[in-house]
């Protein structure tokens, strides 16, 4: 069953059966928005929105999962690939990434997720953005929140997963920022940690 999150609201990562998730996937999905009359069909750009993760021990930043850093360097996040037109609306996933959360080292107990437009258009040009959290076990979607609302913002700010106990949970955090990469972003994800 999926919960709608809205933003600040925190879900806890267990599986609703009892016991703790073990791999969980973020995916980002969105499409262009439609374009009204002729010159602007005409001038229409696509739209590349980028999905990135963001480790932190005790509020200091240590890896970077984005499209040209795949891998964090202990191999627990993955992201799966660049997609730079979208498309996918409230279909599938655009980008996702992989979260291996038993493989998380220790001292890792936050990874943020966030969005950017690289091509530099606002979300007012996007249509159809989500986020949202798979039980990659299962592919049972756990969670999925919805970034509404247009706004001339380039980047939002999506979701937290952080250490809760000897588990996780996850929170919706759905900010407004602006920047082209997540080195863009970092002072704004600071504040939400």
């Amino acid at each position: 069953m999926t919960v709608n999150l809205s933003k600040g609201q925190q879900i806890s990562l267990t599986k609703s059966g009892g016991g703790e998730l073990t791999v969980v996937r973020m995916g980002l999905g969105w499409k262009s928005a439609p374009r009204r009359g002729f010159l602007a069909r005409l001038t229409a750009r696509e739209i590349d929105l980028d999905a990135s993760a963001l480790l932190f021990a005790d509020g200091s930043p240590l890896d970077v999962v984005f499209f040209q850093h795949l891998t964090s360097d202990d191999g627990s996040v993955q992201h799966t690939g660049d997609n730079r037109v979208g498309g996918a609306g409230q279909g599938g996933d655009d980008e996702s990434i992989v979260v291996d959360l038993q493989r998380v080292p220790a001292h890792v107990d936050q990874i943020v997720f966030t969005v950017n437009s690289f091509t530099g258009q606002t979300f007012e040009e996007v249509d159809n953005a989500f986020c949202r959290l798979v039980d990659e076990t299962t592919g049972q979607e756990l969670a999925r929140y919805t970034l509404t609302g247009g706004g001339r913002h380039t980047a939002q700010i999506m979701a937290k997963v952080q250490r809760s106990g000897a588990g996780w949970q996850m929170t919706a955090i759905g900010v407004p920022s602006d920047g082209r990469t997540f080195q863009d972003l970092m002072p704004a994800v600071m504040a939400h940690l």
